[in-house]
């Protein structure tokens, strides 16, 4: 069941549209050092929409960049192009893309639902309401936040597993449990 305005799904055309602005922006990246800057309003009212997006890299099925926000805060369109640019220079795991590296990249494209904060009443509580392959989690505690696409079901299928190492990625130990620690989810239209 969908919440509220959780997705919008976009048509094959404005799928490709992305698709073409990413590897637009990160090929003007390799020659000037900065995203390709878009019009929003070139685009259609659906890839004007202020989304959340990430954008994720891949070289042989090997993660090799990935940005994006969890608030939106940018038109669509505008949103892929920067992540684009910071998932293939800026993603501090990984050195900048190269120009040799650019013909190898497999796009993955993100846009994130709203999301929907959680009640549960323990850990046991929260794991039975995770939904695997449908559900991005995004943890917080205090300052520390978190977040796994739904993507990320592939190589953790297990929701305790799943949950496990969100918290990791949010700098938490984990089997760190705490009655302060929120969990909220969202779904995701991957494009690819």
């Amino acid at each position: 069941m969908l919440w509220g305005t959780v997705l919008m799904l976009l048509n094959k055309e404005q799928q490709q549209q992305l698709l073409a602005i990413t590897k637009e922006s990160i090929a003007y990246g390799l020659k000037h050092g900065h995203a390709l800057s878009v019009n929003s309003h070139d685009y259609t009212a659906e890839l004007q929409a202020i989304r959340a997006t990430f954008v994720t890299l891949e070289i042989s099925r090997q993660l090799r960049g990935c940005i994006g926000m969890l608030e939106a805060v940018r038109p669509l369109v505008v949103d892929i192009a920067e992540n684009a640019f910071a998932a293939a220079f800026k993603d501090p795991r990984f050195p900048p893309l190269s120009s040799a590296e650019y013909p190898q990249l497999e796009i993955h494209l993100s846009i994130l639902g709203d999301t929907q904060p959680m009640q549960f009443e323990s850990e046991a509580d929260l794991i039975a309401q995770i939904r695997p392959n449908i559900d991005g989690l995004i943890i917080q505690e205090g300052q520390q936040r978190g977040t796994f696409l739904p993507s990320v079901w592939e190589a953790l299928p297990e929701p305790e597993e799943f949950l496990q190492h969100l918290k990791q990625k949010a700098g938490l130990p984990s089997h760190y449990w705490s009655d302060t620690l929120t969990v909220s989810r969202y779904q995701c239209q991957v494009i690819a």
